[in-house]
């Protein structure tokens, strides 16, 4: 077994189900080894940053190891914003890199591709990853891949592993099974105890589900212990499409001054607010109507639980789980009075007039209604604020890190690591972006449909600074170009247009759908329209 061989085995043992990359000349051995050895599969894309994306979207939704393999400078250095936002939103993703060998390292001479010194790609990568490497001695080579792997997975956050070119075939032993550091076992029941006495004592206890309930694949517990305790469960924006199959009583998604009411008002006076797996940001909290007390919260997250001023560290999740249904029966806590779960709306009225962002929430609405639920991949803008007033399925979306470009390659991971074809929601600023990844479509058998929020401008960008002129995009024509990407595009102008080509979409396999939804300026969602009017008025100044 040579060292590729070694890696990617053990990549393949802790979860890794394929690779997406780019190929280049520092990283041309290594991706002769992964296509010849045939031990994981290998997706090419077009744009390092659609590597990234795709790889993390389909570690998000498997909860898995996602792999995403270029080459040294030009392609890890173009791939560093999909990673960040894989590590701001705690996405277990491994980079695996091509890098000089020993001989071209030491010749003295600058390397192409070289940004400023040799390593300088490896320290850049450190901000956005929690471990790396340069595997560039084989014996050494599989202690520090299993230390890297592991912290892969247990902080659920990007690493990065740089494989000298003339390194990647030496002989290499097997990669050792991964090691966790253990937990303790008093502070740990200690810990379920506390956080049970305290959702006991509550008159109106809430649990909130956040990404690290998917990351670490504690769904399927987080909903057994919700039904155990008569729990209502919200999800965070981040964490739309949680225990979406689930039956717990799902209450909808927490948005603060831009939600549903009765959501807002049973989480900010929630009296015992159960934050799992949540991450604190200004996306998730920043738009709360009445301002939480963290000090009044359970929050368990990033390997540790709080209770006010009481911290239990070196708690993982999924250890927390397993102790708190230890110590639990079914309806050990009586319900509470639930909240009922948010409506969504449907029954699209399919005449001659224009298109808003609700309309197309209502159409996906009836389409699933019809035939079934996909799973969804959106890009940030107002598509991601029309997906809540979607009915939750599985969802991928950078809510927090907020990048655009995600939406389109996230949805051609989704559909390598499911095999279920996604809807893709994106606007026509990201698509710009990286939209032309759908002509690898055609290579894999990938069909994903395609909704194309157009409106000829960065109109988020727009509600926020209504004066710019640089939010306007001008008129691109994308559904013109699908044919020549190896789809089929539509653009629709009025309600009736999109039912159709929503049908026909659906009932076309074999080739991605492209629907362009003109949709005019000014025209927002609700969800948005809320969202926006909720943040002047809470960054308003004082009069």
């Amino acid at each position: 077994m040579n060292l590729t061989e070694s890696l990617l085995h053990a990549l393949k043992v802790n979860g890794a189900r394929h690779i997406f990359g780019i190929p280049g000349d520092f990283a041309l051995p290594f991706f002769k080894i992964i296509e010849e050895s045939r031990i994981l599969p290998l997706y090419t894309l077009s744009h390092e940053p659609g590597v990234g994306f795709a790889a993390d979207a389909a570690a998000r939704i498997g909860g898995t190891l996602g792999v995403a393999a270029v080459t040294y400078g030009a392609g890890a250095l173009n791939m560093v914003n999909a990673v960040a936002s894989a590590y701001a939103e705690r996405s277990p993703l491994v980079v695996l890199s091509g890098g000089p060998g020993a001989r071209e390292s030491a010749s003295g001479l600058l390397l192409h591709h070289q940004a400023k010194r040799l390593d300088s790609q490896q320290r850049i990568y450190e901000e956005i990853t929690c471990a790396q490497t340069r595997l560039d001695d084989p014996a050494r080579a599989p202690a520090e891949i299993a230390r890297v792997l592991a912290a892969c997975l247990r902080h659920s956050q990007p690493v990065y592993i740089e494989l000298p070119r003339d390194i990647v075939a030496a002989p290499c032993a097997p990669v050792p099974a991964l090691v966790q550091p253990p937990v303790d076992a008093d502070a740990l029941a200690a810990c379920a105890e506390e956080v049970l006495a305290r959702l006991k004592a509550a008159r109106q206890p809430v649990l909130v589900v956040d990404v690290e309930v998917r990351r670490f694949g504690l769904e399927a517990k987080v909903a057994e212990l919700a039904r155990r305790l008569g729990l209502p469960v919200v999800t965070c924006f981040m964490g739309r499409g949680l225990l979406a199959e689930s039956d717990t009583h799902l209450v909808g998604t927490y948005l603060g001054v831009a939600g549903l009411p009765e959501i807002t008002q049973l989480v900010e006076h929630s009296d015992g607010l159960f934050l799992l797996g949540v991450i604190l940001s200004d996306t998730n909290f920043a738009v709360s109507e009445k301002k939480i007390d963290l000090r009044q919260t359970i929050v368990a997250c990033e390997g540790e639980v709080r209770l006010g001023y009481h911290v239990y560290p070196g708690i993982p999740l999924a250890s927390l789980m397993d102790a708190l249904l230890a110590q639990t029966n079914a309806r050990d806590i009586a319900a509470p009075p639930h909240a009922q779960p948010a409506p969504y709306e449907r029954g699209l009225v399919a005449d001659g007039a224009a298109i808003s962002p609700t309309d197309i929430a209502r159409a996906v609405n009836d389409l699933t209604d019809a035939h079934g639920r996909m799973p969804i991949a959106s890009d940030v803008g107002d598509c991601l604020f029309t997906a809540m007033d979607i009915d939750p399925s599985a969802f991928t979306a950078p809510g927090y890190y907020a990048t655009m470009g995600f939406g389109v390659p996230a949805g051609l991971g989704l559909q390598a690591a499911t095999g279920q074809r996604p809807l893709i929601l994106v606007g026509d600023g990201a698509f710009q972006m990286t939209g032309w990844e759908l002509g690898n479509c055609r290579r894999y058998g990938w069909d994903p449909i395609v909704l194309l929020f157009n409106n000829a401008s960065w109109e988020m960008l727009r509600t926020f600074q209504p004066e710019s002129a640089f939010n306007d995009l001008g008129e691109w024509g994308f559904a013109a170009m699908a044919a020549g990407l190896g789809g089929d595009g539509v653009r629709v102008h009025t309600r009736a247009e999109l039912k159709a080509a929503l049908e026909q979409a659906h009932a076309t396999r074999g080739r991605f759908q492209l629907i362009e939804i003109m949709i005019p300026k000014g025209v927002l969602s609700n969800t948005l329209q809320r969202f926006v009017a909720g943040v002047k008025r809470l960054t308003a100044s004082p009069a």
